[in-house]
């Protein structure tokens, strides 16, 4: 639930007797202007607002408003969904155009990221308490800001002038008792020196708690149900199944005496039950295990600490020094999944063998084992990020109409990930090898008692890069059955890594804006300017466990990511009111910006702006802006080293999914698949696991540019006092992209350009000949400057404020919504066309809409949050296969949530809330573990907020 006000304020306030034109300073632009003047179509966010849609969390209430749908939530960090290092961090994400190109800001600064190697601020460092309102500027403002504002800034402004004392505390939990929060804030501020100066220190805690796909029962065991390719000879080729699992491998051991990838016994002996055969990778029922044991974690734990110190001080009329210092001491906590195995040799004599098996494994000379370890220990990531920020700097005005201001800000980010539950790839292969020791009679690992040891391991993904330990330190390892490894065995194999990062930012920066009052004016004002220089310098260290550096252990192998830049920019903003207050012309203004950069990895580059207001009358104002936007490469994007990732795969080239592609798939897989000594007639996708590949950063990077051009209208009817409307229609394209598609994405695109002869198809590692010829075995990833991007549509602001002539109260109307006209990739330059719209998060229709009556201090307000269907299959796939999928799962149901909200002022100092989101208790569709709706569900929350006078 959001409650999203208009930036235009202006008319409203004079309805309320209120004709005065302050002038502050609006997002989108440096020059000091009424707030309802400003051309950028910019929305507003309150504090009050914040509170009633009863998160704590404001990624999550950002994500409610249209432009940040697919922003980066706890949700989306939690479990297995998370990237090494991501767990419970939160980024914004304006238009679905990446984390990377959404600038943060606070109090109109930059502020230090939270993610190693990128610029993305993890909001969970933003104070929810101290926030005074949160605006909301989408399009390119890279001429104001800098780099990184490809599709916009989210700037948050936080509160000033603060004197006396608020307590606020809020609970909240789910209607099955699970999925907690905690919030608790105290802020306390003083006026001194005849109120010259002010000092304010808030302090929040925030707590979250974990939330389980085992505490749904429709997310876990038998009941959970995905799509498949069906097991049945007629019928569509996708279908909901459920008690799904995996066909080759199984908690307690798959064993597979013929070599053929197919077991014929599982780990305590007994003859394997292959279910129903889902192909390619699955059976349904049978001995493998579930898929949905490998369900994870939908929330993280997250406990948040943050600490603000804000002061000013009016040294004279002329000048006022001010300062700012934060500390936020954030912890996240989840738990993925757990190790699993392929293809372990087991020799023939391994003591450990079921003992009806045992003459059968001697006389085959051994066997093959495929096991998902779960009763080793899941896998998860413990971090702490530690963010320190300060700002310090002086402003005041030279004159009237001239203004300064200098500034310094340093931020760091401290980011240690404690990494649980990982194994010792070579401990855990040479305590596996287990057998009799001659000189014991005991079961022994057998490299402790054979010299010059050789692991037999022709055919695991385990590497053995190095030794952790010497023989004799063994302790034997029993993998047949569930349970039966012995603690000592498993204390043995395990380990916890820690890879450490720190962000460092520094930025100096001085202004002066004004306008020429003195000189000359236009027939609409005097001309508004703003002159800036800026210098910043960004650092990131990302230093993994020597462990991991080496690949010593089962997760990935990991390398140092270690890089710096800084850039020198001047910028010049001007605003031309060319006419006001006359006939046919209520307010006829012209703005343009322009900015200059040097970085010292790129070189130069320039971005601008131009944008124009025009309102003949005062109820109807017509906006438009024109700008061209730059990203530089990130220092992750620019420096990262090779490291070791996984990606599951569905071969393009697989009978199955060879029509769901571009028209050119087919002809493309021929080619390959023959290049390599396949027979494409015959081709079969066996890969059941994810596949190792390698991520590297590429030092030949150069910048994005992106042009970007709004035209809105603004409506505030003189004869309907209260109400505000605002249409825009937005474009906004990218080229030069930084692109880093996933190993499914370059598998895809590598067969379904023009030809095979591509970049994606170059890094995608086939086998060429042998027993599985075609099979893909190994990709590379990296960024290239060869993606382009580009979305348009219209957002809709609706604001209805209005108090009936009897005593009934004051009602509010409040709506944003959005249509998403197209949002459309391309991979390179000449390759068809992706069209993301209807895709997940990314609905042609969204909207959000709140009801407001406030009476007595009694404040009651309903919310609805809508978006439309989104495509479970994407549009190529149904054309490609007409009988894909029943017709009633092409598309994922709608998102609807409904949320009521409701607070009482006992007096002026005291306030009691509560209300309840999701009330009908929607959930995920089938098939889904949060999507279009959290698992969630039902969430119910009470708070309660004071203020007191200043008590020194």
């Amino acid at each position: 639930m959001s409650f999203p006000a208009f930036a235009q304020q202006g008319p409203q306030a004079a309805q309320n007797g209120d004709t005065s034109e302050a002038t502050i300073i609006v997002t989108g632009t440096r020059i000091p202007r009424p707030e309802y003047d400003a051309p950028s179509p910019v929305v507003s966010l309150g504090a009050d607002t914040i509170q009633s849609s009863g998160q704590t969390n404001l990624t999550n209430f950002l994500a409610g408003y249209p432009a940040l749908l697919g922003s980066s939530t706890s949700a989306d960090n939690a479990g297995a969904n998370a990237g090494i290092g991501t767990t419970g961090i939160n980024l914004l994400n304006l238009r679905n155009f990446g984390t990377q190109r959404t600038l943060v800001l606070v109090d109109g600064r930059r502020h230090v990221s939270g993610d190693p190697g990128s610029a993305s601020v993890d909001i969970n460092t933003i104070p929810t308490d101290l926030v005074e309102r949160i605006d909301v500027l989408t399009g390119g403002a890279s001429a104001v800001y800098g780099a990184d504002a490809v599709s916009g800034v989210v700037n948050f402004v936080l509160k000033k002038n603060f004197d006396g004392i608020s307590a606020r505390g809020q609970a909240g939990i789910s209607s099955r008792g699970d999925g907690g929060n905690r919030f608790g804030a105290l802020t306390i501020g003083k006026n001194f020196a005849d109120k010259r100066g002010n000092f304010a220190l808030a302090f929040e805690h925030g707590e979250d708690d974990r939330l389980l796909a085992s505490d749904r029962d429709y997310l876990s065991g038998t009941q959970a149900v995905g799509f498949y390719r069906t097991p049945y000879a007629t019928g569509f080729s996708r279908v909901p199944l459920n008690n799904v699992r995996y066909y080759d491998s199984s908690r307690i051991g798959a064993l597979d005496f013929n070599f053929d990838g197919l077991p014929e016994y599982d780990g305590r002996g007994n003859p394997w039950d292959p279910g129903l055969s889902v192909p390619s990778a699955f059976q349904q029922g049978g001995s493998g295990t579930l898929a949905s044991d490998y369900g994870s974690d939908l929330l993280p734990q997250i406990r948040r600490n943050v600490i603000n110190a804000i002061a000013h001080f009016d040294v004279s009329d002329k000048l006022t020094l001010f300062a700012e210092g934060k500390y936020a001491h954030n912890k996240s906590f989840s738990i993925g999944q757990p190790t699993f195995d392929y293809y372990l040799f087991v020799e023939p004599d391994n003591a450990y063998i079921p003992t009806n098996l045992q003459g059968q494994a001697a006389t085959n000379g051994g066997f093959l084992l495929n096991r998902d370890n779960f009763d080793l220990g899941r896998r998860g990531e413990d971090i702490t990020r530690e963010t320190i920020r300060g700002v310090v700097g002086a402003k005041g005005e030279i004159s009237p109409s001239f203004h300064y201001e200098l500034s310094y800000v340093y931020g760091r980010t401290k980011v240690t990930n404690h990494y649980i539950g990982d194994q010792y790839n070579d401990r855990f292969l040479a305590a596996l090898d287990a057998a009799v020791n001659p000189n014991t009679g005991l079961i022994d690992c057998r490299i402790n008692f054979t010299p010059g040891y050789q692991y037999n391991q022709p055919f695991t993904t385990r590497a053995v890069n190095g030794s952790t330990f010497t023989p004799g330190q063994c302790v034997p390892l029993n993998l047949f059955g569930e349970g039966q490894s012995s603690a000592a065995a498993r204390q043995f194999i395990s380990v916890d890594t820690t890879n450490r990062a720190t962000i460092e930012q520094q930025v100096v920066s001085g202004s002066i804006s004004g306008d020429f009052r003195d000189l000359f004016s236009l027939p609409g004002g005097p001309i508004g300017f703003a002159l800036g220089a800026e210098y910043r310098k960004e650092k990131s260290n990302y230093v993994p466990d020597p462990l991991a550096q080496q690949g010593l252990v089962f997760s990935n192998k990991l390398s140092v990511e270690k890089g710096s830049y800084d850039v020198k920019e001047a910028y010049a903003e001007l605003n031309a009111p060319l006419l006001r207050n006359v006939r046919f012309a209520q307010n006829l203004e012209f703005g343009a910006a322009i900015r200059f950069s040097d970085y010292s990895t790129i070189g130069r580059t320039t971005t601008w702006k131009v944008d124009g207001q025009y309102a003949p009358i005062r109820d109807i104002s017509i906006r438009g802006t024109y700008s061209q936007a730059v990203r530089a490469p990130n220092i992750g994007e620019l420096f990262g080293g090779a490291s070791q990732t996984f990606g599951f795969i569905n071969d393009p080239c697989d009978p199955a999914t060879i029509n769901l592609g571009k028209a050119s798939r087919p002809a493309n897989c021929a080619v390959l698949l023959t290049s390599l000594g396949a027979n494409p007639a015959t081709f079969l996708d066996t890969n059941s696991s994810n596949i190792p590949g390698t991520a590297s950063g590429n030092r030949n990077l150069a910048q994005e540019k992106a042009k970007t051009w709004t035209a809105g209208i603004v409506l505030q009817p003189r004869f309907l006092p209260g109400l505000n409307i605002s249409a825009d229609w937005y474009d906004l394209r990218l080229k030069n992209a930084i692109s880093t598609v996933s190993a499914q994405e370059l598998a895809d695109l590598c067969v379904d350009q023009a030809s095979i002869n591509n970049v994606f198809c170059a890094a995608i590692t086939r086998n060429n000949g042998g027993s599985q010829p075609g099979k893909i075995v190994g990709f590379s990833v990296q960024p290239q400057n060869v993606a382009s991007y580009s979305t348009s549509g219209l957002d809709l602001n609706v604001n209805y404020l209005f108090k009936p002539q009897s005593d009934i109260g004051t009602f509010n109307i409040k709506a944003v919504g959005n249509y998403l006209h197209s949002l459309k990739f391309i991979g390179t330059p000449g390759a068809p066309i992706t069209n993301d719209r209807d895709t997940q998060f990314s609905p042609k229709f969204q909207a959000n809409v709140d009801v407001t009556w406030a009476y007595h201090g009694f404040t009651l307000t309903y919310g609805l949050n809508w978006y439309d269907r989104t495509r479970r299959y994407s549009a190529d796939a149904v054309a490609g296969n007409p009988n894909l999928v029943d017709p009633k799962y092409i598309y994922y149901r709608d998102f609807w949530q409904h949320d009521i909200y409701a607070s009482y002022d006992v007096g002026d100092r005291f306030q009691i809330y509560g209300g309840v989101n999701n009330f009908t208790d929607r959930g995920p569709d089938l098939g889904e573990s949060s999507y279009p709706q959290s698992a969630l569900g039902r969430y119910l929350f009470v708070g309660a907020k004071v203020k007191l006078a200043s008590i020194f």
